[in-house]
């Protein structure tokens, strides 16, 4: 039951967030029962208070003409004891009861002495106890002299009645007589009750009319704005011949077509983009395979050349050695164009296959140990024993650690380079520390641009073709997986690749953090003997800071970070994890 409630009450506030109509015809039937409600209140008790002032004002009428009646009638005896004072008594009640002492569903007239309760005996018409009506208070009023009236409810009959009960003293040559009329209120409450029923039901009435009127009036700006909702997210999923219709010359029919005109526009806009793009990516791929024919010319002579070198003047060896040193970067380049033009035409096919990650690391850091040996930086692997198996492209894995591992051995200025290796369930990482110049603010988010380079002044060690990032990206993400860069000035670099274990599946963690270790913060990092705490700040992003004796106290990190999908989760000292 209490599921079921609650079940109901979380379709009742989804159902409120997503419907305007809902909300705008909730908010006109509770304000307008609130309105008309207390309009109806004050109605019926104006109703009331008439129909009750009526019923008094006739009263009083009554009872002052029956006082002066009786007074007449009593001034002719001087004695309370007089003989037909009794009958007297009797018949001025009958008299001003209607003459019909028997009735017993109208006024009750009667005439009391207090004053002589043993001599003068009570008389009421039609016969009746009208003690329990005539209260206390009511009877000492009319005692001292005064008209006095009350409200009462009690039975003087077969059923309880409210009576409005008059007292009026009578003066009489002997002394005082009290005059009592009890009138039932019967007939003005069911006027007033007839009344505030009514009320209620045209209040009733006004609330569903204002409320149908509400529904009507929101659903005709509602639909036009649903219509341009579906018709921007057709717009959104690539269909660009959807418009909206246009019917009147109102406002609405201005939106709708506002709005065909701003599809109109993007349309045309987008179809020049895409085709600028596709002649493009057309240019590059057939510059790239023109270039071929000539290029194979090209190196067949330079190749014959430079196996020649040795019988050349010293000036022209050199000369054969740079044209074939600017042979093999051109080589590399258009490589690398052809394959980034494959990439934007939606032509790279991923063929992955279960692979041991560990030898294409060993493979990699074997082809760059020349390189690095000769620029004085030491290469560092720490990988595990086992075997570490995850369904790749082997081929386009060791291009991109191949690309990440001779970025920082070129920017390494001399200081090991670190290729850490790790796997969870889900996933596997590696990462690609140096100790260099690092980056700043910001560039870790550029380093993956094509061409883009921290210091265009700086000499390339390796020849590269400013398109290795480029590539290496978007291999990751045809792995599914991410590829993403810290770096601080002065501390260095490190890239984290991090690939799903199986083909397919969704990332949501990394075994290996991005920010390394052995970072130095702006607040000084962590002792030697400290660690160090990535977590989430005050503010709710991810921050790292030295941790304390209780938990992780974490602060800004220093440095950047990018990340190439979403945004990382507070992580432990080795894992990542993201949403």
């Amino acid at each position: 039951m209490a599921g079921r409630a609650l079940g109901l009450a979380a379709g009742l506030h989804q159902t409120w967030r997503r419907s305007l109509q809902v909300r705008v015809v909730t908010i006109t039937l509770v304000v307008s029962s609130l309105l008309v409600g207390g309009f109806a209140y004050l109605i019926a008790n104006k109703i009331t208070d008439i129909l009750l002032e009526n019923a008094k004002t006739d009263t009083l009428l009554r009872l002052r003409s029956g006082s002066d009646y009786a007074g007449k009638q009593f001034s002719l005896y001087s004695q309370p004891q007089a003989a037909q004072l009794q009958d007297t008594i009797e018949g001025t009640v009958n008299y001003l009861a209607g003459g019909d002492p028997q009735q017993t569903s109208g006024v009750v007239v009667a005439i009391t002495a207090d004053r002589y309760a043993g001599i003068i005996e009570t008389r009421t018409s039609p016969a009746a106890d009208i003690r329990p009506l005539v209260s206390r208070e009511l009877r000492a009023a009319v005692g001292d002299g005064k008209v006095a009236h009350q409200i009462r409810t009690g039975r003087l009959a077969d059923q309880r009645t409210k009576y409005l009960v008059y007292g009026s003293p009578v003066p009489t040559s002997f002394g005082q007589l009290e005059l009592y009329y009890l009138v039932p209120l019967t007939r003005q409450d069911a006027a007033a009750a007839d009344a505030r029923a009514t009320v209620l039901a045209t209040g009733l009435a006004l609330v569903l009319l204002l409320g149908l009127l509400a529904a009507l009036v929101t659903r005709l700006v509602v639909t036009p704005v649903r219509v341009a909702a579906r018709t921007a997210q057709r717009l959104s999923a690539g269909l660009l011949d959807q418009r909206m219709v246009v019917n009147g010359e109102d406002d609405l029919a201005l939106l709708a077509a506002s709005f065909n005109q701003m599809a109109t526009n993007l349309q045309r806009q987008i179809l020049r983009l895409e085709e600028m793009s596709r002649l493009q990516r057309r240019f590059t791929s057939d510059v790239s395979h023109e270039l071929r024919t000539p290029l194979t010319t090209v190196r067949m002579a330079a190749d014959l050349i430079f196996a020649e070198r040795a019988e050349f003047d010293p000036a022209v060896a050199r000369s054969a050695e740079l044209l074939q040193a600017e042979l093999d970067r051109f080589e590399e380049l258009l490589t690398d164009l052809l394959e980034i033009s494959r990439f934007d035409a939606g032509f790279a096919m991923l063929d992955a296959e279960p692979t041991d990650v560990t030898p294409i690391v060993h493979r990699v850091a074997d082809r760059l140990a020349a390189l690095a040996e000769r620029l004085g930086v030491p290469v560092e692997m720490d990988v595990p024993s086992t075997p570490v198996i995850a369904e790749v492209d082997p081929r386009r894995v060791e291009r991109v650690l191949r690309n990440l591992v001779g970025n920082a051995v070129e920017h390494g200025e001399g200081k090991p380079v670190r290729i850490t290796l790790g796997m969870d369930q889900t996933a596997v990482a590696i990462t690609v520390r140096d100790h260099g110049v690092g980056l700043k603010p910001g560039e870790e988010k550029l380093v993956f641009n094509r061409f883009w380079r921290a210091d265009p002044s700086r000499a390339r060690q390796t020849g590269g073709t400013g398109l290795g990032l480029s590539i290496s990206l978007e291999d990751a993400r045809l792995h599914g997986g991410w590829l993403e860069a810290w770096g601080a000035p002065g501390q260095g670099a490190q890239f984290r690749l991090t690939l799903p274990a199986r083909a397919g599946d969704r990332l949501t963690t990394s075994p290996l953090r991005l920010v390394p270790a052995d970072a130095t913060l702006p607040f000084g990092g962590p002792g030697d003997a400290e660690m160090l705490a990535i977590g989430p700040s005050r503010a709710g992003v991810l921050a790292i800071g030295p941790a304390d004796g209780g938990g992780s106290t974490v602060s800004s990190a220093g440095g950047g970070g990018s990340t190439i999908g979403p945004a990382p989760k507070p992580d432990d000292d080795r894992a990542e994890a993201r949403p």
